[in-house]
């Protein structure tokens, strides 16, 4: 069965979401695809749940986060688990929707070495298609922007480069934050993205287990851009993180500093709207926490 199509391993991290973690690997377990499929599920700082191991032609295994403890850890412990040509990943709060793996398998080809698709954002009952416009995804696009609907449960990846080249997911990102951009960052600096632009995926914001910590999301900012220095030199790019900067400040009620780079992303970019919400927010016009919310309703973040 499959014999020309590759093998592809799922990496499912999970924390705390029992019945959340069920419903996704329901979603890889029901997809069509030709060739061998497996599943890791990665229980990162709780007690693994070995109910959901399965035999058979789809197995299932049940492991325990042994590296760092985080996303990325996690994740890197289920590409370590598997032999498969083909990794994917998906969180326990979102679902795969049906086609996504063979036409993303499609995609990559044989050239590529990343694979992502566009993206549904369900929110509070409301549902909002991201897509990226385009089937090919460069390094200058991802200066420009994180493009947030190529979501890290879109990944998909020829496990040879994670091993020898392009590197394992960053476990030294400050809380799991912003390691999802720096492995794009990474891989199209090597080779150009290939890209689904259909939602194949279904991401759900509700109950995020990070949305509202101010602290790292700054940390893991400061830190992407050390890592990438280059961001800086991309006018549209840095004032769009300069203003997330200042947006993150004004939420923990450092006006100063929120000022500071609400300033720097207005020199880069005049038209960075960030900088206005970091502003309005510094005088108690709005609060970020309720942005957030307005945009997530439109399938948007900050």
């Amino acid at each position: 069965m499959g014999s020309n199509w590759p093998s592809v391993g799922v990496v499912i991290p999970t924390h705390n979401r029992p019945q959340q973690v069920r419903e996704a690997l329901q979603s890889v377990l029901e997809q069509f695809y030709p060739g061998r499929l497996e599943t890791i599920v990665v229980y990162d700082r709780a007690k693994p749940d070995h109910s959901l191991g399965r035999d058979g032609d789809r197995p299932v295994t049940v492991i325990k986060n042994e590296r760092t403890p985080g996303l990325a850890g996690a994740r890197n412990s289920g590409i370590m688990s598997l032999d498969t040509d083909v990794v994917a990943f998906l969180d326990d709060d979102d679902e795969w929707l049906p086609g996504k793996l063979t036409a993303q398998v499609a995609a990559l080809g044989t050239s590529a070495e990343m694979c992502t698709t566009a993206i549904e954002v369900a929110y509070k009952g409301k549902r909002n298609v991201r897509l990226a416009g385009h089937n090919a995804i460069s390094h200058a696009d991802l200066l420009r922007s994180r493009m947030m609907m190529l979501h890290s449960s879109t990944f998909l990846f020829r496990r040879s480069s994670l091993l020898n080249g392009l590197g394992l997911i960053a476990e030294d990102a400050p809380g799991s934050q912003n390691e999802d951009w720096d492995i794009l960052l990474r891989a199209a600096r090597r080779r150009t993205i290939s890209h689904v632009d259909s939602a194949y995926v279904l991401v759900n914001w509700a109950g995020s287990h990070f949305e509202t910590r101010w602290d790292t999301k700054i940390s893991s900012l400061k830190w992407i851009l050390d890592r990438h220095p280059e961001i800086h030199g991309c006018p549209e790019g840095a004032a769009r993180v300069y203003g997330q900067l200042a947006c993150w400040h004004a939420a923990i009620g450092d006006r100063k500093t929120a000022l500071k780079w609400a300033t720097r992303a207005t020199r880069y970019y005049p038209r960075e709207p960030r900088a206005a919400i970091a502003l309005a927010a510094t005088t108690g016009v709005v609060t970020i926490p309720g942005v957030m919310a307005s945009l997530h309703k439109r399938g948007k973040g900050i």
